[in-house]
């Protein structure tokens, strides 16, 4: 995929993320029949971060309740969601992410709102619009977190809770090739590198990537008007990465008051 360095980094991303999907990533797989059979029977799971399957306690009762899938397309999670009795909204900037969505939802005929967006940008929901935020991990797409966090905090209702997946930032201390060996200064931001290196990035579909600070992270949502209320961390699937010396994700529970 050649990119056009004319393009926004978060077109970019969409486009990279559509070749993922086309190409059977993982977190673009929609789940199965089965699956969503099961999940209304009660047995289900979702991923904030690569392995660990949020704990059912943090969401609560989801029957009846306003849920947005914030950068959470796939057809992984809001079909599930729904089968609990939530009423879904996803929003996502890939085309294929979002098509995926559409697949399951005529395949188990529910109705799911689906809206194609930048989260950059100012969100298109009214104020207090949603009972729970699911979010896993996507910022590291985009270069201003804070931003997010404050438009979760406003379109949450009072007592929401915004559910968050995120990395640690070790990651981007690497570089392919030499996992090992540390390579980047951090907070890594491709944006201020030269542009040869960007344009590497785009056309190696690795993404246009930052990682951010738990400054940033933690205390953003904080900043926001968030109460933390729960944390763990978790690793790559993959062997052979940093993940099996170090935790590389966070997932945090927060709720505002």
């Amino acid at each position: 995929m050649a990119v056009m360095m004319k393009d926004k980094y978060t077109e970019i991303n969409a486009k990279t993320w559509d070749n993922w999907a086309e190409n059977g990533s993982i977190w673009s797989v929609p789940i199965s029949g089965e699956e969503y059979a099961k999940a209304r029977e009660g047995e289900w799971g979702v991923y904030l971060t690569p392995c660990m399957t949020v704990p059912h306690e943090w969401f609560g009762e989801l029957k009846d309740k306003k849920l947005l899938g914030l950068a959470s397309g796939g057809g992984q999670q809001m079909p599930i969601f729904t089968a609990l009795g939530a009423e879904c909204t996803v929003f996502d900037y890939s085309d294929r992410q979002l098509a995926a969505e559409r697949e399951v939802a005529q395949r188990e005929g529910y109705d799911i709102a689906i809206i194609k967006g930048d989260m950059t940008q100012p969100l298109p929901f009214a104020d207090e619009s949603f009972d729970l935020i699911f979010h896993p991990v996507s910022n590291c797409y985009i270069e201003d977190v804070c931003h997010v966090w404050k438009e979760c905090f406003r379109i949450l209702k009072k007592g929401g809770i915004l559910l968050a997946g995120f990395d640690n930032g070790i990651n981007f201390l690497f570089e392919e090739g030499a996992p090992f060996t540390v390579v980047n200064k951090l907070p890594f931001n491709p944006l201020k590198m030269e542009k040869e290196r960007v344009e590497k990035m785009a056309n190696d579909l690795e993404g246009i990537q930052f990682s951010h600070s738990m400054e940033e992270q933690l205390g953003g949502q904080l900043k926001a008007g968030f109460r933390l209320t729960d944390i763990y961390e978790d690793r790559d699937r993959e062997e052979g990465t940093i993940g099996e010396y170090i935790p590389q994700f966070m997932a945090t529970r927060a709720v505002k008051e």
